[in-house]
């Protein structure tokens, strides 16, 4: 099929929320015979991220959001005549900021490209005024849960133009054969049952749920250990929940982990997730699930279309560290049931979350809206 020449915009910088998706998508598509660009906020790991993987970005393009009108008007000339030079079919937006410039970039003399928005939360979703205007302006959009695919819906959006599709996951980095023996090493955890969680140490991302969950389980398993993964401002008031809950001895506070994340989710016993941060695909229970660690997470985000209660894990509705603590003691004690938990997250992620499976889902739409607009 005829090749298209794809642009990426995120007004980002973190490698955090967007990014990851991005460039998996990215990649893929280029895989596939594409020609893909990349417009991003410099200066940070977003770039240093994407410049690794070998995309190709959009050089004078600056992305900074803040009321800076000269700095807009230079981004959207930038844009149109980006557009211009490359043909570009397609404009794949990722923020609000990004997807106002491409609304208008392509109104600029040459080619027309489709403009689409994925949203990767629910808040991203803006109701009112502006933004029914802004989504009138828009070919279509992509969410990615149940969750913010009702919050569109709600907001406006012309279920026509609305697609769901799932998260992405690296099936070749984060492999079955991940071995975590490393890490175990490392924490001098012998083989003492290991639970879990890689989360931004931020409010409402469920780590005192957790805590207290895990101070009932080590009750009936004192042997257990618990690894908090990630960096954040909480991390001070988290310690201190730790002292006073007398879990000092048995949590750990890794710090943030890239390199080695498939080692470290392949050495748990199980992953646990409470909260949905700015990436509500919960990229990060879907990596645990490619390494064959079962999840038990709160129903939040994308986890609903995701964890399969009772064959890939478990899921909790509420903040009840009582059943919480009861479904960590319950695979801690029966690893048989646990590791053909993680065998099946493996398959389920496999053949709904690779990012192969996901290109050729947004591919298709994206023709679709070709084919539309060829129509007009």
């Amino acid at each position: 099929m005829t090749p298209l020449s794809i642009l990426h915009l995120a007004a980002n910088r973190w490698w955090t929320g967007s990014a990851d998706p991005i460039i998996q998508l990215a990649r893929g598509f280029e895989e596939r015979g594409h020609k893909v660009w990349l417009g991003c906020i410099r200066g940070d790991r977003f770039e240093q991220k994407a410049r690794a993987a070998g995309l190709a970005l959009v050089e004078g393009l600056s992305l900074e959001v803040g009321p800076r009108p000269l700095r807009l008007f230079r981004d959207l000339r930038r844009l149109r005549a980006f557009c211009e030079e490359r043909a570009i079919s397609v404009i794949h937006c990722h923020h609000s900021h990004d997807q106002w410039l491409g609304s208008f970039a392509r109104k600029g003399p040459g080619a027309t490209p489709v403009l689409l928005r994925t949203f990767h939360n629910r808040g991203a979703v803006r109701r009112g005024f502006l933004g029914r205007m802004l989504y009138q302006r828009t070919d279509g959009c992509l969410a990615v849960s149940r969750q913010i695919h009702a919050r569109c819906l709600d907001a406006g959006i012309e279920a026509s133009k609305l697609w769901l599709i799932g998260g992405i996951v690296d099936l070749d980095r984060f492999s079955a054969n991940a071995n975590g023996a490393a890490i175990r090493r490392e924490f001098h955890l012998g083989d003492a049952p290991l639970i879990g969680s890689v989360a931004r140490l931020a409010p409402n991302r469920g780590h005192e749920l957790l805590l207290r969950a895990f101070q009932r389980l080590i009750q009936s398993v004192p042997q257990a250990r618990l690894l908090l993964v990630g960096k954040g401002e909480a991390r001070p008031s988290l310690e201190a929940l730790v002292s006073q809950l007398g879990l000092a001895s048995h949590v750990l506070f890794t710090g943030y982990r890239d390199d080695d994340l498939p080692q470290l989710l392949a050495a748990l016993d199980v992953f646990t997730l409470m909260g949905a941060g700015s990436d509500e695909s919960c990229r990060a229970a879907l990596e645990a699930m490619a390494v064959g660690t079962p999840v038990v997470s709160r129903a939040v985000g994308a986890l609903p279309d995701t964890v399969i209660d009772g064959e890939t894990g478990f899921l909790l509705d509420e903040e009840d560290p009582d059943r919480l603590s009861r479904l960590l003691q319950r695979l801690l004690e029966n690893p048989e049931t646990a590791r053909q938990m993680g065998r099946t997250g493996r398959r389920r992620v496999e053949a709904e979350f690779s990012h192969a499976r996901r290109v050729l889902q947004v591919e298709d739409i994206y023709r679709t809206l070709l084919e539309v607009k060829s129509e007009e």
